[in-house]
């Protein structure tokens, strides 16, 4: 794919600002819009999806579709088809229920720190829903936790969700603690889903509607602040690796860029959505990345 058809000028912009024209457009000439071979055998062995996409409000959000491996398969060169869907009362169900809904998607493995993402259209299918895709490309390992699958599906069903306008003490604590999250964003073409980690402590929680994370270097493609640099909706998902509860935040966000070259996000909160036992997965404690700023090799 051509920087051209890739990039839209907020994520220009951003990469202007820091300097990294040249190897954005290095890093995206591997971005193509076809499902390799190697991509849908990885696909097959994933238990998890993180879809990314706006609701009927506008809000955006990003979701985690579960499953046992097998549950997400390509199904042709450029189409993955994702069995069962969303919960019922996820926030995106209604939006992936609807023909043609744009989202973004990132298929993690932690157990060796690779990332795959797939951006497109998705429609709904009698087994849950397909995605037509037009962006697909892997991501480097940094700042990708280590965990291991546990065996077997934990106990029960996952409970009704607790919403609400700002976050409790206890959900606080637990942004505090995280050491992964995932972030939706949109742009007037498409959705995105990207991944973000560091040790505990990364996310940051000043009050009880406001969280704030440094951006790391990454790959220099700025999907993800440059789509915030046009539009400042946002989504955000913790997963609890344990218990399989999420914890799902829409709101707006806006990246802070610092004289010496460092970045801070700074997100709004409009909603949290917090439902226990969303997964049916768990998973060991984590071996933090090396590359983790403050991590020890």
């Amino acid at each position: 794919m051509t920087p051209q058809a890739l990039y839209h000028h907020g994520s220009r912009a951003v990469q202007d600002l820091v300097g990294v024209r040249e190897s954005a457009d290095h890093v995206g000439r591997s971005v193509g819009d076809g499902i390799r071979p190697v991509v849908a055998a990885f696909l097959e062995q994933r238990p998890m999806l993180v879809i990314g996409g706006a609701d009927p409000a506008g809000a955006v959000w990003a979701s985690l579709l579960t499953g046992e491996p097998g549950f997400v398969r390509a199904t042709g060169p450029h189409q993955i088809s994702v069995a069962g869907g969303p919960l019922r009362t996820d926030p995106l169900a209604s939006t992936l229920a609807a023909e043609g809904a744009r989202v973004g998607t990132i298929a993690l493995d932690p157990r060796t720190r690779r990332r795959v993402r797939l951006n497109g259209r998705a429609r709904p299918t009698p087994r849950g829903l397909a995605i037509e895709t037009d962006q697909v490309f892997s991501n480097c390992p940094k700042y990708i936790q280590k965990r291991e699958p546990l065996p077997g599906a934990i106990p029960g069903s996952p409970s009704e969700p607790r919403r609400g306008a700002k976050l409790t003490g206890e959900q606080r604590a637990f942004l505090a603690g995280a050491d992964t999250f995932f972030l939706a964003t949109v742009h007037p073409h498409g959705a995105d889903a990207s991944h973000r980690g560091g040790n505990p402590g990364f996310v940051q929680v000043p009050s009880p509607g406001e969280i704030t994370w440094r951006d790391y270097p990454g790959n220099s493609m700025f999907l993800s602040l440059g789509n915030l640099a046009t539009d400042p909706r946002a989504g955000l998902l913790f997963l609890d690796w344990r218990t399989g509860s999420t914890l799902q935040l829409t709101g707006t966000a806006r990246t802070d860029h610092a004289d010496d070259g460092t970045r801070t996000v700074r997100f709004t909160l409009s909603e949290a959505v917090e439902t226990p036992g969303a997964s049916p997965w768990s998973w060991t404690a984590p071996e933090y990345s090396a590359a983790n700023p403050g991590q020890e090799d």
